[in-house]
């Protein structure tokens, strides 16, 4: 069977399309944490997950729960980005209704676990914005259809991105484990590149750093980047000065790209 640019089980680099979900914050659950801000902190929760192991869930008896990043990019800016303690679940949409995001979809797994869809969810009740998802009983997933503010249109869809490389099946097919960063993009199908922000985590005020650019998904470098104002070169580097000190979040952008993760540099002084 032909499946749509937007089908979950589409395998090509842009490989699923999700549903989008009117997200409940009355929801009740527990077992997420977001961390904003200097990435110091997401080192110390990963470091007491490691030591404690996972957190019980009472509302869901599932597979363990698991931290990872995620982060939304809408059409104009990030939507959100940080850590997420998630698990595969039950999940409700405005659009798609209610059904189970726990990587046994579709047979895609014998037994329940965290997804990427799951997460976005997780991510949502955190962070105060909304989502919505259609479903489609022939995939057993959802179709993200819109986050925060962006709505799919006929030519722009959401894509989702695993550790920098796109989906090849649905978002509650593919699980997620410790450690991995999930990306949910606005227009994704139409982007050449997926930006990753590279580069020094310290820096003192009047010294220059050199952060680097590639295609997360290739490795490549990437000239014509920007960065704080600055190109990136052939070899995708650009040099940046600080003239105050504080903390420094700084994202890449291409037109023709996902705009990057943040890369966060801490200036003492």
């Amino acid at each position: 069977m032909a499946l749509r640019p937007g089908d979950p089980n589409r395998s090509s680099r842009w490989g699923s399309r999700q549903g989008w979900r009117a997200r409940r914050l009355s929801s009740g659950r527990t077992g997420s944490i977001l961390l904003r801000g200097c990435p110091a902190l997401l080192s110390m929760v990963l470091a007491i997950v490691l030591a404690t192991g996972p957190l019980a869930s009472p509302a869901r008896a599932a597979a363990p729960p698991t931290l990872v990043t995620v982060r939304v990019e809408g059409a104009a800016g990030t939507i959100f980005e940080g850590p997420v303690y998630t698990d595969g679940h039950v999940i409700t949409t405005a659009s798609g209704g209610t059904h189970h995001c726990d990587g046994t979809n579709n047979g895609a797994h014998p037994s329940p676990g965290p997804t990427a869809i799951a997460a976005l969810d997780d991510a949502a009740e955190l962070g105060g914005f909304t989502w919505d998802a259609t479903f489609f009983p022939a995939f057993d997933d959802y179709f993200v259809s819109r986050v925060g503010p962006d709505t799919q249109t006929a030519t722009a869809f959401w894509g989702i991105v695993r550790n920098f490389h796109p989906l090849s099946t649905g978002g509650c097919q593919q699980r997620v484990g410790f450690g991995d960063q999930v990306l949910f993009a606005f227009d994704a199908f139409a982007k050449s590149h997926i930006l990753r922000l590279t580069g020094p985590a310290f820096a003192l005020v009047g010294q220059t750093i050199t952060v680097n650019v590639t295609d997360g998904d290739t490795g490549l470098p990437l000239a014509g980047a920007t960065v704080d104002g600055a190109l990136t070169d052939s070899d995708g580097n650009a040099s940046i000065t600080f003239d105050r000190v504080g903390l420094k979040r700084l994202k890449a952008e291409k037109a023709d790209s996902i705009r990057s993760n943040a890369l966060y540099v801490f200036v003492p002084f």
